[in-house]
């Protein structure tokens, strides 16, 4: 599915001053990823998805045009999507991004992004002492 590359391109230049974003085709649209963290996406259907996290998922969700996003009939807490009136002027789509941004900056680095997210939902930090995850080899 095609993305808005009108919006595509108005988010690279919100984040072009950071050299650790990357573009990825996910989810029917252009997804953002920050520290390699999923931050937002452009999607073909109108709309920008924000990855807000848990703990700010409602206030989200009460601004004007944005609503819960859903995969397949499943909410996804954690991510909203907005509707493009949300994000009309550069000061709102920056706004929303810099959401999505902040999130991702609250992610411990070093985990895989399902385990992080996952710690984060749950209120758990990762321990400074763990051992770094390694790769079974074959004797």
């Amino acid at each position: 599915m095609a993305y808005d590359e009108e919006t595509a391109q108005r988010v690279r230049k919100l984040l072009s001053a950071r050299r650790d974003v990357a573009e990825k085709k996910l989810m029917g649209g252009l997804t953002f990823m920050v520290k390699g963290a999923m931050c937002c996406s452009v999607s073909g259907r109108g709309g920008l998805m924000v990855r807000v996290g848990a703990d700010a998922y409602e206030r989200a969700l009460a601004e004007p045009h944005a609503r819960a996003m859903e995969m397949r009939g499943r909410p996804m807490t954690g991510f909203v999507r907005v509707d493009p009136d949300g994000y009309r002027t550069d000061a709102a789509l920056r706004t929303w991004v810099q959401r999505g941004v902040d999130f991702v900056a609250t992610l411990p680095a070093g985990l895989s992004r399902k385990k992080a997210s996952r710690m984060k939902a749950s209120g758990k930090k990762p321990s400074r002492n763990a051992p770094a995850r390694r790769r079974k080899t074959r004797s």
